[in-house]
């Protein structure tokens, strides 16, 4: 499974591309989303200086066909609406890729995280192109479940350590105390906790963000990992 996190640009025909860019101070968060066959209808919570005019400029807008305020306070507005262009609800449903929620829109550009498989990113990122959804690739890397990192010998010393104080500063459990109380050699301990501490280590250095190639596209990016 790959997980992926992209910022889009939406195409300046669309209404939250005008809206958003035209009120730059607020943010739109798309609380829930399900899309139709010809539309789509979303909970979103706004929030800025200017919600009353924000909610003006939806309201008016012709891709907004439906619009019911369902909280209201001075700066934050929750509503519930229906468009006709969710490019992003397409793009998700004709890729098989669900968009995680929340997703936060502000001044024309929407952050997204999805996990998935590879060939359904890629269809993602076919779908973005298709609507004409601009994105960038912040990240992207792999994501395995803690049973897929150590093995079952490794995960119970780990915890065994964990519990037992040996990674507490200052150590309250030494390495020979830690073999002792698992019943085995220090020798066996010392490895099984190495090569553990190595798959973790590896781990969080590739979890840690690093700069993506701004010319490579999503299929590029998922086939270089």
């Amino acid at each position: 499974m790959a997980q992926a996190t992209l910022t889009l640009t939406m195409p300046e025909q669309i209404w939250i591309q005008q809206v958003s860019t035209a009120h730059p101070e607020s943010t739109f968060r798309v609380l829930a989303a399900v899309p139709s066959s010809e539309s789509g209808f979303a909970l979103v919570r706004i929030a800025g200086p200017d919600v009353a005019e924000v909610l003006d400029d939806m309201n008016e807008h012709p891709q907004i066909t439906e619009l019911t305020l369902a909280q209201w306070s001075d700066n934050e507005a929750t509503v519930h609406f229906e468009t006709t262009v969710p490019l992003l609800q397409f793009s998700s449903r004709e890729s098989g890729m669900p968009i995680e929620l929340p997703v936060e829109i502000q001044d024309g550009e929407a952050t997204i995280e999805v996990t998935g498989s590879r060939e359904r990113l890629a269809e993602l990122a076919e779908q973005f192109e298709h609507f004409g959804l601009q994105y960038r690739i912040e990240h992207v890397r792999e994501r395995l479940h803690e049973s897929q990192l150590l093995s079952e010998r490794q995960l119970e010393i780990v915890v065994a350590a964990v519990d037992e104080g040996y990674y507490d500063t200052p150590r309250c459990c030494s390495l020979t105390e830690l073999a002792d109380h698992l019943d085995i050699a220090k020798s066996t301990c010392s490895e099984t906790l190495h090569r553990a501490e190595e798959a973790i280590i590896k781990r969080f250095v590739e979890d840690v963000p690093s700069v993506p190639d701004e010319e490579a596209g999503l299929e590029e990016q998922l086939a270089s990992d």
